[in-house]
């Protein structure tokens, strides 16, 4: 049985299912293993992780530990409380007219962030001008409608993970403070933050980004050398305000001061800080990366919702959530009825009922000829969404849904 147990609790003897560190790489072998000496356990703790889940089966057990199942249960009742609570902007199109505007930009912006990023590398000035008119870009097909920017923040390539993942922080960035209501020109200035967050990461040797296994000790303390060494470069250039720094240089951060560099706690760590640390975390757990798969993207603010207990500020959990939906377009869904879905649009009632293609019956095993299935209607009040589902196993790729509902033939 997976069990959830306070780091404290952790002994030899133990086998660890899962060290509830989603947001970063760690030193050892397998992320799952049986602790046989203490060593194992002060690095585990070095990790700044709080809370861990061990499999009862495999070694020994702490009795009252609550159940990895309990633990979600629990969790996803947060979100949907959370959900109901919150409304967001509507769009003002829709998404399928925002679609391939947001894919010009997208290309658009990785290609520069990609030439900007390896100029400076090779030394050069950091090119701030040549992102400005890009986040303008972004920002405005945001407001038109926001979910077509994220769809493209879901395409990303291993090799050039870096750039895709900064434009991707970039439109969560932007998309979060659009929830809020925040000013236009604070809008602008941390998106542009967003876009080269990471630029510190050319003075990283590339064997140590790239690396498909575990970093060791000295490569991660390198890896964690790239928001001091991003601050130098960007601090040469007036374009970018001193807000955009303070966020760049407090991205790692968190709440119990388990981040880096600084090991800021609460509220000495920014606004924007705060709201750039759960971004940054979201995306790279939702991307594929050269050492992990990504996750689900509900289980990823599940995550998020569970980290907050320690790492993360509540309450901008619960609006990030607001800014992007419980169930973020592009998620597969399972339905009561035993059917799954792709959701492609948030649509416009409660962020629990959003608009779904229906295209897989597990029943009976097999696709279905796609269906436009909205939720909020009252025709449609008997079915609900009970869960979520990796597309992997039955070979579907959401994306293919969101700018329509094709015809099964149009998929084989």
């Amino acid at each position: 049985m997976i069990k959830k147990i306070r780091v404290e609790q952790l002994e030899k003897g133990m086998y660890i299912h899962d060290m509830n560190c989603g947001w970063m790489q760690h030193p050892f072998v397998r992320n799952r293993f049986l602790v046989t000496h203490d060593e194992a356990i002060t690095k585990v703790m070095d990790l700044g992780v709080q809370e861990l889940y061990i499999d009862s089966e495999k070694g020994d057990d702490v009795p009252d530990a609550p159940t990895e199942a309990e633990v979600a249960s629990d969790l996803q009742r947060r979100m949907k409380e959370a959900a109901l609570r919150t409304t967001s902007p509507a769009p003002t199109v829709e998404l399928r007219e925002e679609i391939e505007q947001a894919k010009e930009i997208h290309t658009e912006a990785v290609q520069t962030v990609l030439n900007v990023m390896q100029n400076a590398r090779m030394g050069k000035h950091v090119e701030v001008e040549r992102v400005e008119p890009l986040v303008q870009k972004i920002t405005e097909s945001i407001f038109r409608n926001p979910d077509a920017m994220l769809i493209m923040s879901k395409v990303k390539r291993k090799d050039t993970y870096t750039f895709h993942h900064s434009v991707s922080v970039c439109a969560l960035l932007i998309s979060f403070l659009r929830s809020q209501g925040s000013d236009l020109d604070k809008i602008r200035e941390i998106g542009i933050g967003g876009l080269l967050h990471d630029i510190g990461k050319m003075m990283i040797p590339e064997y140590i980004l790239l690396k498909a296994g575990p970093l060791t000790g000295p490569e991660f303390d390198t890896m964690k050398m790239h928001v001091e060494l991003g601050v130098k470069l960007l601090e040469k250039n007036l374009r970018i305000s001193r807000t955009a720094l303070v966020m760049v240089y407090q991205h790692h951060e968190h709440y119990d001061g388990s981040g880096y560099p600084g090991h800021l706690c609460g509220e000495k760590i920014s606004l924007y800080g705060q709201i750039a640390s759960i971004v940054d975390v979201y995306d790279a757990m939702t991307s594929d990366r050269v050492y992990r798969k990504a996750m689900d993207p509900t289980m990823g603010l599940r995550k998020l919702y569970e980290w907050s207990k320690y790492h993360f500020n509540e309450e901008l959990v619960e609006y990030f959530v607001r800014s992007i939906g419980i169930y973020p377009v592009g998620t597969l869904v399972r339905l009561e009825s035993g059917r799954l879905a792709v959701v492609i649009d948030r649509g416009s009632g409660t962020l629990l009922r959003p608009v779904l293609c229906v295209v897989y019956d597990k029943k009976r095993g097999g696709r279905l000829e796609p269906q436009r299935l909205d939720l909020s209607k009252p025709e449609t009040f008997a079915e609900r969404i009970v869960g979520t589902e990796s597309p992997f196993p039955y070979d579907i790729d959401p994306l293919q849904y969101i700018s329509g509902t094709p015809s099964i033939s149009d998929l084989l």
